[in-house]
């Protein structure tokens, strides 16, 4: 009989998790600051283009000045923004990122003290440049994993397998004993089931962004949910609210 995803999740040694539009809430709820995008002056696309395809000098930490990425990327779409535009887009996104990382949604919390008293041993693995998570230390995440590994930190990206490996060394761990569980940005689903992963993914915040390409990624996944919440097998649910009782 075909495992459920909640057998894989009482059976995982490891569970790997991915950050930005995974665990941490939604965009619309970071409103009070604007897109960089929207900033700057330049297209959704255009700066998309750069975020995701074109910058990886800023993922693998080769530049680490925050105003120097954004410059860079800003530039290579339009060389005539002004540096005053430039700081302010800065001083912005550093906002919405430490906003981010701050408000993480309270059944993610949740979720991740269950599994930890349940003995599966926590992972991150994230892109992102410096700036992106300079306010890491602060995040109610960071005290709940015990790998932790950003890109701009050990100079490998997803979906390169070296970042994957980074983590199961740290977690002790072999790919078949942890499921990865993401968003499906960077061709993480991909990356992780090729190397021997299960994999799930979830779509509630991308499809507030980008409904269109949830299709397609879920190709990789051997599980599609919503939230991060839906991992918890309903047993340890019960066992969560009658400790609640006591």
């Amino acid at each position: 009989m075909a495992q459920t995803l909640h057998d894989h999740v009482v059976s995982a040694k490891g569970i790997i998790f991915d950050l930005f539009h995974t665990l941490t809430s939604r965009e619309s709820e970071r409103s009070a600051w604007p897109f960089t995008y929207q900033l700057l002056g330049v297209s959704r696309e255009a700066w998309e283009h750069q975020l995701f395809e074109n910058s990886r000098f800023r993922l693998a930490g080769i530049e680490r000045d925050h105003k120097t990425i954004i410059s860079r990327m800003a530039r290579a779409i339009n060389p005539t923004i002004r540096d005053d535009v430039i700081s302010y887009a800065v001083s912005n996104r550093s906002n919405r990122f430490s906003k981010a990382l701050s408000d993480i949604p309270k059944e993610n919390i949740l979720l991740l003290q269950s599994l930890r008293r349940h003995s599966v041993n926590l992972g991150l693995v994230s892109n992102a440049d410096c700036g992106e998570v300079a306010s890491w230390a602060s995040s109610p995440l960071a005290i709940l994993f015990d790998s932790t590994v950003f890109s701009c930190h050990v100079g490998c990206v997803k979906p390169e397998p070296e970042i994957f490996f980074h983590s199961l060394s740290e977690l002790a761990l072999r790919p078949q004993d942890c499921l990865f569980v993401g968003d499906g940005g960077s061709g993480e689903l991909f990356a992780a089931r090729s190397l021997g992963f299960h994999t799930v993914m979830v779509t509630g915040i991308i499809r507030e962004l980008w409904p269109d390409i949830i299709q397609d990624r879920a190709m990789d996944a051997d599980f599609v949910i919503e939230f991060p919440s839906e991992l918890l097998p309903m047993k340890w649910i019960d066992e969560e609210l009658e400790n609640r009782k006591l």
